[in-house]
């Protein structure tokens, strides 16, 4: 490879990686709606695989959990509407982990947050599923998040058959947890069904 060649992939890599950022602080600082279209690319796809390492020291391989319903929350400690969905993704847990339902947490630092800010929202909100962070965010780019929250519904084959951006209601968490670990398909809900909870708080 030539140096110029070399270069020049640098530079695009670089340029892609602010984008990203920038689109990814947007969409947790703004006041006005985050992009829809988070996620959206991968509903009806296979979940893409990856290896967390967990807070608890443990990791876990999403490959490894097919036959399982998995629940995928993408979050950030200083992104409001994360903070008012935190409760009712842990009290949907407990209602649905024993009905082979797994939930994945997976803090995602690209506002500059760390492992301690992460492990006090968890300790706040009493959070005991499991949960890791994207340290180089590319979990992150492969499921496609350009906003927060967003939350993946996989079924027990490992497709990804719906997303949620934005704070989830509880009940609406509840009847998509419900629908896919009893093997159904989830309604298709209008793009901007949940528009409301594109907004952070004033």
């Amino acid at each position: 490879m030539t140096s110029s060649l070399h270069w020049i992939i640098i530079g695009f890599i670089t340029f892609a990686v602010i984008i990203f950022i920038m689109l990814m602080s947007w969409g947790i600082f703004s006041k006005s709606p985050v992009t829809s279209m988070s996620g959206i690319t991968r509903v009806g796809s296979t979940a893409p695989d990856f290896t967390l390492q967990l807070f608890s020291g443990d990791e876990i391989i999403m490959s490894e959990l097919v036959g399982n319903s998995v629940v995928i929350n993408f979050w950030n400690p200083l992104c409001q509407p994360c903070r008012d969905e935190a409760i009712g993704l842990e009290h949907t847990w407990n209602k649905y982990r024993e009905n082979n339902v797994i939930f994945i947490g997976i803090d995602t630092p690209i506002i500059p947050d760390s492992e301690v800010m992460a492990l006090e929202y968890l300790e706040e909100f009493g959070i005991t599923y499991p949960n890791g962070r994207d340290v180089d965010g590319r979990v992150t780019v492969e499921y496609g998040v350009i906003g927060l929250p967003v939350t993946f519904f996989v079924d027990d084959a490992g497709i990804v058959v719906s997303r949620w951006v934005g704070s989830i209601p509880e009940d609406r968490l509840i009847s998509w947890v419900d629908i896919i670990s009893s093997k159904g398909a989830i309604p298709k809900n209008p793009e901007l069904d949940n528009l409301g909870s594109y907004y952070l708080p004033d």
